[in-house]
This record gives C-alpha cells, structure tokens and sequence, in this order.
C-alpha cells in the first residue's frame, strides 16, 4: 500500500508527463532518468516499502533490462526496522534528507501552541497583529513561482525549473493532493507554500518568500495557519519534509517543536559498477559546480 505522495498514481503521471520513463512492479513505481547522450539511465525508487531479498533481485533485474547503472532506493522506513538485505551501499548522493520534522495534529491547537519555541510564538502573535491574512488561493500559482524564482535567486541554491513546477502542480492538484496556501500583507503575497495532502498525513514540500516586510514574520503564520487547517480536516500528522541543521530553514522548522523522524536512508543498487564508479566522480564534481560546494534539492 503507498504511503506517500511519490508512490501515487498521480506522481507518476505527472513524472511521465516529463519525459521520464515510470515503471510500475507490484503497486510501486520507480522512475529511471536517462543520462543525455548515453545509453544508460539512473533509476530512482522514492519512499517505497523495507526492501526484501526478492524486490532488490528484481530491482535488478530490471535495472540491467533498462541499461541502469544504479537504482537509487530511499524508503519511507523509520530506522529501526532491522534492515539487514545484501547487496546495496549508502547512496552516492541521497536526494531526501535522512530525517525529518513530524508535528503531531492530534495534539490540542493549545498544547502545540505551549511547547513551541517562545520566539516562534511571539513571531506568530507579531504576524497577527500586522493582520497578515493566510489563505488556500489555487489561483496564486503564477505568484508562487514568481517567489520561486525570487527565493533561489536569493538564497543560491538549485531548484527545479518552470515547466517541472507547472506540471506538477497540474497533476497534483488535479488528484486532489496538492493545495496552495498564501501570507498576505496589504494586498502584497509575501509568502507562498505549496503541501501535499495523503493519507493521514500534510507534507510541506515547496515554499517560497519575499525579501520584503520581513518584519511582519509572514512565514511564521503561515505555517501554524496550515497546521490548524491540516487539524480541522482531521490529519494526524504533519511531515515538514526533511530536516538539515546545514540550513537555516531547519531552525525555522524546529522552533515549532515537531518530532525529528530518522529514516533508514539511501541506499544504491548497483548494476555496473564500473560505470558507477565513472558517474560518482562525474556527479561529484557537476554538484560542485552547480552549486559551489553544497546544493539542496527537494525532488529528482
């Protein structure tokens, strides 16, 4: 049974849409991403099910089929589960953070109120009191990636371009998974956030802000405004989508008080090592590039 939004029907409607070869085995689906001018592709296997013995033979079997140097395999798997199969390695390159912040929505709105951090919540009381106005506008899409582009300009790190923005957003939405939410302060969208409703489950996936009105603590509200409508329609959780003490935003997260949640990580499945081998050193140094010396990426 999925239990995340990378495993719908809709994701993989949406990968297909972009040109991405979606293969589905036993109600699962794993991406493989071609690499240009080759004959070889990556395969992906996001937030899938503990791995057995059998899955990962037939992992890889498939991944010779499909000319795969590697599958990459990230389940959505809490460490502890006494993962013990054969024959993967911890990834070259994770693409989900090892961890996580979980808000627990079956808590009182008083109780998550109480054990945030004071400065979260005096940010809060300070965004109400500029009457910053936080709403669900499907129709701010082109202002959200408007703060998109605004927000990696700013902050230097890489992000998926327009047209992957837009088909998501087309597929997602469609399914009913994916909502978009506002901050807005006189009439000026300062922040924009788009979350996944699955399952039992809210996950905050992508966001975006201004530089402007900074003062106004915009974000702030905008995230506890979403918790509380995530609790009136009954969820019981809510996933902040990864957590990284490399980044400022993980202090954001945390002054919310959630849950940090480890996952069993990110493994590679490797199909021809040699050619592992050559892309590792290619990847590593197409990153640096890229990004200086670190990057930050939500979704392949």
């Amino acid at each position: 049974m999925q239990t995340h939004p990378l495993q719908t029907p809709a994701w993989a409607d949406f990968r297909k849409a972009m040109d991405i070869d979606v293969v589905a085995v036993d109600n699962w689906f794993i991406t493989f991403h071609k690499i240009p001018h080759t004959p070889y592709c990556i395969g992906y296997f996001p937030k899938g099910p503990l791995p057995t013995a059998k899955m990962i033979n037939d992992l890889r079997l498939m991944g010779k089929e499909k000319y795969a140097i590697y599958i990459q395999i990230e389940p959505n798997v809490r460490q502890g589960s006494g993962f013990r199969v054969q024959g993967l390695k911890p990834s070259h390159h994770p693409l989900f953070t090892k961890y996580t912040f979980i808000l627990d929505l079956s808590k009182s709105e008083e109780e998550l109120l109480k054990a945030m951090h004071p400065k979260t919540r005096y940010n809060i009381r300070v965004a109400q009191k500029h009457n910053v106005v936080v709403r669900e506008d499907d129709n701010a899409f082109d202002e959200y990636l408007k703060l998109t582009r605004e927000t990696t300009n700013r902050q230097g790190f890489y992000a998926h371009n327009e047209t992957y923005h837009r088909t998501m957003w087309d597929y997602m939405h469609k399914a009913g998974i994916a909502h978009l939410f506002t901050a807005v302060y006189n009439k000026e969208i300062l922040s924009a956030w788009i979350v996944f409703v699955y399952g039992d489950t809210i996950y905050y996936p992508y966001g975006s802000s201004s530089q402007n009105h900074r003062e106004v603590m915009a974000p702030t509200l905008l995230l506890w405004e979403i918790t509380k409508w995530a609790k009136k329609k009954g969820l019981k959780k809510f996933d902040l989508w990864g957590a990284d003490e490399r980044y400022g935003f993980h202090r954001f997260k945390e002054g919310f008080a959630p849950k940090l949640i480890e996952f069993i990580g990110s493994f590679d499945l490797i199909i021809n090592k040699p050619l592992y081998t050559l892309y590792c050193i290619a990847d590593t140094i197409r990153w640096k590039i890229l990004h200086g010396i670190t990057a930050i990426t939500h979704l392949r």
